[in-house]
């Protein structure tokens, strides 16, 4: 959401405390005024204008759920498949070997010369099979035959067959048989005799298309009924809820500042009741801010339009302040410093709020700097007296890669607040010092700013960067450190409250150098080359 706040740039003629924006030389109070505006109608109406979100039913979570349900149970059924199909199709050449054996037993307690050729072909038509062997005490006897093929295509040993070989026997069937010639063989039952089926694999086949078939039509059944049980009980638990709150999210982001859009929660105990309450808190938190914002904007509003007169009456009453100095009488002479003093703590505090109303700080041009000479600058800006002492340890060759301008600020700000922290002590025996250091760990520039105040009170710790809520003085507005905070962030850094006893107050400022990019890297290789 865009800040609508309407700010004009007040200068005054002396530097404002807080959350002022430096300047490293002194400027006249000058008429121009700067504003930075953005219109408010945009952010009125959120929703408008913006096309009706909705999730259509084939991209919907319940659609590929059901999809996904049935996948899942038809990839189960294949597998349950495999093993399936070749347990049919051993059982079926078995019940075929086990009909030859009773034929078999038959002919050989009798003559199975004695046969008719009709009767033989009658036999292996009923067994489907082109001959009948029997094989007992190692001597094999042909006992029924019709046309003896010229060659057989695959031996079957129905009682030494493993899984793998039935399963890949069972798609080798499937997939290329109908033409082929079967030798099946092995004992049945408990005879010691072992029985031997010369037979074609097209019945068998027909048989196994005919169960894949069945197989296949029972496990759709299977999914569809599963898919619609897992669906309907998943959409009741799961997906209506969350239908319910991504509603609720698209119709709060339309008008976030109507209650009537906040989700209400069920009462649940599940992840689901969790989150649902989590978006009821988050919702209303944000109902909270946004209105906040909105009045915010309208006090920025309001402020903007009465800066310029009062910009105009505080020029007027300088002016007059200076001109009273000038008066002999001792009772203006009294009574001048404290006016000049709470006027200039007007421009400051209006500087300070108008600073932070910016929209946003430009992001940070960095060079690589002289901080010891950015140091003294910030030196002669703060214009200390003769009972502070300013300590400038920054090593002579030390550099940093910042913002001059922006660093000149953040240090400027928290030299200000220490000088200010320290000022409050009237005893002439105290050690007033303000002690600027900086170190280097590899890529990152630590910058310490460090006084011999009274320290910060707990309620200024606290909320230390908050703004208006953060000073650590009485009758401060606590811009300074927002703002100083806000610019070490631009830089990638960080800005903390170090330490703070009595007599030793620092502030750690830590801004790691920029990261190499590769090409530039590479390219400047290749011209080195």
């Amino acid at each position: 959401m865009g800040n609508p706040l309407v700010f004009l740039e007040l200068h005054g003629n002396k530097e404002g405390g807080g959350g002022l924006a430096p300047r490293r030389k002194p400027r006249p109070l000058r008429d121009q005024e700067r504003m930075s505006q953005e219109t408010p109608a945009d952010s009125d109406n959120p929703g408008q204008d913006q096309p009706h979100r909705t999730v259509p039913l084939a991209r919907g979570l319940s659609t590929k759920l059901l999809f996904l349900t049935i996948a899942f149970v038809l990839l189960a059924e294949v597998l349950i498949f495999l093993p399936s199909i070749a347990s049919y199709r051993m059982s079926w050449l078995q019940e075929r070997l086990g009909t030859a054996a009773a034929v078999s037993i038959v002919l050989v307690q009798g003559d199975p010369a004695s046969l008719s050729r009709a009767a033989q072909n009658d036999v292996l038509m009923a067994i489907g099979a082109k001959a009948i062997a029997v094989r007992d005490g190692g001597v094999s006897r042909l006992l029924v035959v019709a046309d003896m093929p010229p060659q057989v295509d695959e031996h079957i040993d129905v009682a030494n067959t493993s899984m793998a070989e039935e399963v890949m026997g069972a798609l080798d069937t499937l997939a290329f048989g109908g033409e082929r010639m079967l030798r099946v063989f092995g004992p049945v039952g408990d005879s010691h005799m072992e029985f031997e089926l010369i037979m074609p694999d097209r019945d068998l086949r027909s048989a196994m298309l005919t169960y894949s078939r069945n197989v296949a039509f029972l496990s759709l059944l299977i999914s569809l009924f599963t898919a619609t049980l897992v669906y309907a009980a998943i959409d009741r638990i799961m997906i209506r809820p969350m239908r319910t709150m991504t509603r609720s999210m698209l119709a709060f982001s339309q008008a976030p500042e109507d209650p009537g859009r906040v989700i209400q929660p069920a009462d649940r105990s599940d992840e689901i009741g969790v989150a649902e309450r989590e978006l009821f808190q988050m919702q209303e938190r944000l109902q909270k801010m946004l209105a906040e914002r909105k009045h915010l904007a309208d006090l920025g509003l309001a402020v903007s339009k009465i800066n310029h007169d009062m910009r105009n009456m505080l020029a007027t009453a300088q002016l007059i302040s200076d001109r009273l100095r000038m008066a002999k009488d001792p009772t203006v002479q009294a009574f001048a410093p404290k006016l000049l003093r709470a006027l200039d703590r007007a421009v400051s505090y209006s500087e300070g709020v108008l600073a932070y109303g910016r929209t946003q700080e430009p992001p940070p041009s960095r060079r690589k700097l002289r901080l010891r000479q950015l140091v003294d600058e910030v030196h002669d800006v703060l214009d200390v007296d003769n009972d502070f002492e300013f300590v400038n340890a920054v090593e002579p060759g030390f550099e940093i890669d910042a913002d001059s301008d922006q660093l000149f600020r953040v240090l400027t700000n928290l030299g200000r607040n220490a000088v200010q922290a320290m000022a409050a002590d009237a005893e002439s025996a105290i050690v007033r010092r303000l002690t600027i250091s900086a170190e280097r760990t590899g890529s990152v520039c630590r910058i310490l700013v460090t006084d011999t105040g009274p320290g910060l009170p707990p309620k200024a710790r606290e909320n230390l960067f908050a703004a208006f809520r953060g000073s650590t003085r009485s009758g401060g507005t606590g811009l300074g450190l927002a703002i100083a905070q806000e610019l070490v962030r631009a830089h990638g850094g960080t800005l903390e409250l170090a330490e703070s006893v009595g007599g030793n107050t620092s502030f750690a400022v830590t801004i790691p150098d920029q990261p190499v990019r590769l090409d530039q890297a590479r390219s400047g290789l290749r011209r080195l080359g």
